[in-house]
Order: structure tokens, then C-alpha cells, then sequence
């Protein structure tokens, strides 16, 4: 591979941060990688991936991935412990 082909793959400004989608606590990870930001959303435990989205800009992303999420999220039923 080429070093214009290595430098267009290199993830770059990594984020990640916690926040409460229809009352489940989840995990958004959102990075760039060339020019379009990425983001995967996740519930914390156990780590299932709710939503993997893409954007031009990071708010984008961010804001495709809670949407979904909480799509998800809100058909999911909560037993009784």
C-alpha cells in the first residue's frame, strides 16, 4: 500500500462518551477516517452494537447513531429483577 492510501485509512480524532437513551446507558465511539466521521454505538454491558453510522461532520454521525440507538432501544422490553 502506498503511504497517500496508509495516510487516507488512519483513524483520527477518536471520541468516545457516555450518555442514557431511552433510559439505557450507552457507549458513543466516533472517529474519522479520511473524510467522513464514523460512529458505533453500543449499550455498556454487555456491548452489543446498537447503530453504525457515517457523516460529513462528527454531529452527524453522532446524531444518526442516537437516533437509531434509541429506535432500538425503545422496542426492547426490561424483565423485572
Amino acid at each position: 500500500m502506498d503511504t497517500n492510501a496508509q495516510n487516507m485509512m488512519r483513524v483520527e480524532e477518536h471520541q468516545q462518551r457516555e450518555l442514557k437513551i431511552e433510559d439505557w446507558p450507552v457507549r458513543l465511539t466516533s472517529y474519522r477516517i479520511g473524510e467522513l466521521f464514523h460512529c458505533t454505538a453500543d449499550n455498556i454491558s454487555p456491548g452489543a452494537s446498537l447503530a453504525r453510522t457515517r457523516g460529513v461532520t462528527r454531529e452527524e454521525a453522532e446524531s444518526k447513531a442516537i437516533q437509531y440507538a434509541g429506535e432500538r432501544l425503545k422496542q426492547t422490553r426490561r424483565l423485572p429483577v
